[in-house]
């Protein structure tokens, strides 16, 4: 199933495709972005966010629920099941095309690494359990919410790994897809 899941990414990824992930992504992030953070600021009473942040404890994360105060938690909920449902699509999808087109010209065909193009995949599902998991929190404060409050960090750590190493993967991609380029082109010579 996982094979065929990254073949169908690898299938979907051409160059048209590939542009126009990139071009919703840059869109979004030149946009979107910068008005979300600004609401963000309004509610998060310069507190942050459990999106925003790479670590944080329960304890910070109950914090962040008092200095919203009702208002905010409430806000903090509906950008959760808002923008943070179309944000999350936008990024799988760049990383996805992006990584498939980049490995299906760096790596040979057969190689395992191909399955690196799932990579943001991950990223994408543990947002979603962030999401979750401190909505829940922010929904049930000034009540305690036992191992959902425990996860959310634990979710954002993982989410972050994903994505970030998504993009990290994506250089290198790039960076092996020039190198087999030049390569074959030598070979020409």
């Amino acid at each position: 199933m996982i094979d065929r899941i990254s073949k169908f990414f690898y299938s979907i990824s051409s160059g048209l495709i590939t542009l126009t992930a990139l071009g919703i992504f840059i869109a979004f992030t030149a946009t979107v972005l910068p008005q979300q953070a600004q609401k963000a600021e309004v509610y998060s009473a310069d507190a942050g966010s459990p999106d925003s942040s790479f670590f944080y404890s329960k304890a910070d994360l109950y914090r962040m629920a008092e200095a919203y105060g009702e208002a905010g938690r409430d806000a903090y909920i509906r950008a959760r099941f808002s923008f943070d449902v179309i944000w999350p699509l936008v990024y799988l999808f760049f990383l996805v095309t992006s990584l498939s087109w980049v490995l299906l010209r760096a790596v040979p065909d057969g190689s395992k690494w191909r399955l690196l193009n799932l990579f943001p995949v991950l990223g994408w599902l543990f947002d979603w359990l962030e999401n979750i998991s401190a909505s829940v929190v922010m929904a049930n404060y000034p009540n305690q919410t036992p191992v959902v409050d425990s996860l959310a960090p634990i979710f954002t750590s993982v989410k972050w790994f994903f994505v970030n190493g998504s993009f990290v993967i994506l250089v290198i991609g790039l960076v092996a897809a020039l190198w087999r380029w030049i390569g074959r082109r030598e070979s020409k010579v």
